[in-house]
């Protein structure tokens, strides 16, 4: 979800078990993102949650992939910054590609919040932080909720259950 033209989402997570599985690099900016994340979780009547920390956002798709068959839903964290070498591309790209293949492979929606940014200022700008005119830690969890939600109510073949 982007910041312009980002749908405003309610969300009831009551009775869901989420986690949040957040890198270490860039304090300031994580600790932001976390925040956001935890809020947004207890905004919506999550009282089952977890933290999990990982060494950096390279390390998010594995750690998505152990927690995803224990949780109803999983929010993923992290931040990379554009330096001089191809090492950003490769990290936004591995990282991006396994988070979705964890999560269309196990079913279990993963809140996006992993921030790709050309530099620090850019980075603080989304981190939610006194300021900052993003939240995405935040955003990643309500979508997180949201999508949980309405995974609930398909059936396995995508079909309505009805009741």
């Amino acid at each position: 979800m982007a910041g312009h033209g980002s749908p405003t989402l309610t969300v009831d997570g009551s009775g869901l078990r989420v986690a949040i599985i957040a890198s270490s690099w860039h304090d300031t900016v994580m600790d932001g993102l976390v925040d956001g994340a935890q809020r947004a979780l207890e905004q919506a009547g999550v009282i089952d949650v977890d933290l999990v920390r990982v060494p950096g956002s390279f390390e998010l798709p594995v750690a998505c992939a152990r927690l995803a068959p224990s949780y109803d839903a999983l929010v993923a964290l992290g931040v990379v910054i554009r330096g001089g070498t191809p090492h950003f591309d490769y990290v936004c790209s591995a990282a991006t590609d396994g988070i979705t293949r964890v999560a269309v492979t196990t079913g279990v929606p993963i809140g996006f919040g992993l921030l790709t940014c050309d530099d620090d200022a850019q980075a603080l700008d989304r981190a939610g932080l006194p300021g900052s005119r993003e939240d995405k830690g935040h955003e990643a969890a309500t979508a997180a909720v949201a999508t949980a939600n309405t995974l609930r109510e398909l059936a396995p073949q995508g079909r309505r259950q009805t009741t």
